[in-house]
């Protein structure tokens, strides 16, 4: 596994197509981490399984998303391709007093193609639209994966002749912008601020029918984050709210992390997700996090395989709770899946408690 050549290893990433391709690719991918990423390898050691070698995808340890905020979660395979002198670091948000995540990200192009790829995998080229991001909370701190992303699809849009850009709390402009925009527009925005606009349009335009042909060419697509912002609502509820103010009925979901290269999305109230082809969620037993819940639409933790992670860590137990859902075989290669909150302390048991 020493020999493994990783420029390689990433074009099968992204030209995996059956899910026993990727299989094999995460198999291959543990091998290398259990070798190259120290962290990986010491939690491996205090779990008892340094020596064990899984055969399927099932049987791999996942890692605790909790060492992200106490430990540099990186290999240390030295690629003569990667040519940058410095890791990009991202950094997770956090609420007062709480100690943010942090993801060294070696090779930068490695998310670039990842979100890229899985955008265009699910919305066509990203040039295709007008891109408004609202993402206040995250502009106003450094190390933002979503801001890094939402740039990058800004500027494709506006290098092939749409528009875009950033807001904070400038609900006049971007209202003013809507409402000239042409052509298809994608408005990205943390959940909050969503809320925020929403509220806004409505009381500066009381009529509906005004209000849905101004967003008729519009997909809202929520990040979530409503941490320390008020009462926290389901997704249907959210969604409900905001296609009030907006009255859209275009309004999606993405579902990201700090931790993590790649992104799913949702496309519709009922909070479905479905990943790109070389990211697979499973779902675990919250009793004991080693054993993989096989059945669909029975909730657990949320295990997430994400092989755009193979400088880190490719295996992340989240602390999310949801289920796997059965598909429909055309958006993914992967079976979809539901995020139907996060674990509580008192519903985390067994080996991973003793990173604690």
């Amino acid at each position: 596994m020493s020999k493994m050549d990783l420029q390689e290893f990433t074009h099968r990433i992204f030209s995996v197509g059956t899910p026993s391709g990727f299989n094999q690719l995460a198999l291959e991918a543990f091998g290398f981490q259990r070798e190259h990423c120290a962290v990986y390898r010491d939690y491996l050691k205090l779990t008892g399984k340094e020596d064990f070698i899984p055969s399927t995808v099932e049987q791999i340890p996942f890692l605790p998303i909790r060492l992200f905020k106490s430990c540099n979660v990186v290999s240390d395979w030295e690629d003569p391709a990667i040519t940058s002198e410095k890791a990009t670091v991202f950094t997770s948000s956090a609420t007062t007093g709480m100690v943010p995540s942090h993801h060294e990200v070696k090779d930068i192009r490695l998310y670039e193609r990842s979100f890229s790829e899985a955008f265009r995998l699910f919305y066509g080229e990203s040039g295709s639209y007008n891109l408004l991001a609202l993402l206040p909370s995250y502009l106003e701190r450094k190390g933002s994966s979503l801001v890094y992303m939402a740039d990058k699809l800004i500027s494709s849009a506006k290098a092939n002749g749409r528009e875009g850009g950033f807001f904070l709390y400038d609900h006049d402009n971007l209202l003013d912008t809507v409402r000239r925009l042409n052509g298809r527009t994608i408005l990205l925005g943390v959940s909050f601020a969503l809320l925020d606009f929403a509220l806004f349009v409505k009381e500066q335009i009381p009529d509906q029918a005004m209000r849905k042909d101004m967003f008729r060419n519009v997909t809202v697509m929520e990040t979530g984050g409503m941490k320390g912002r008020g009462q926290e609502l389901s997704r249907k509820e959210l969604h409900g709210r905001l296609r009030e103010g907006l009255c859209t009925e275009s309004i999606h979901s993405e579902y990201g992390m700090c931790e993590l290269l790649s992104q799913a999305y949702s496309f519709d109230d009922n909070g479905v997700f479905f990943t790109p082809p070389w990211m697979k969620v499973m779902t675990r037993d919250l009793q004991d996090p080693f054993r993989i819940l096989g059945k669909e639409n029975v909730q657990g933790g949320l295990n997430i395989i994400d092989l755009a992670n193979i400088h880190s860590c490719c295996f992340i137990e989240t602390e999310d709770c949801g289920k796997i859902v059965p598909g429909n075989g055309k958006k993914s290669v992967h079976q979809p899946f539901t995020v139907d909150g996060r674990i509580s302390n008192t519903e985390r048991r067994g080996c991973n408690m003793l990173i604690e």
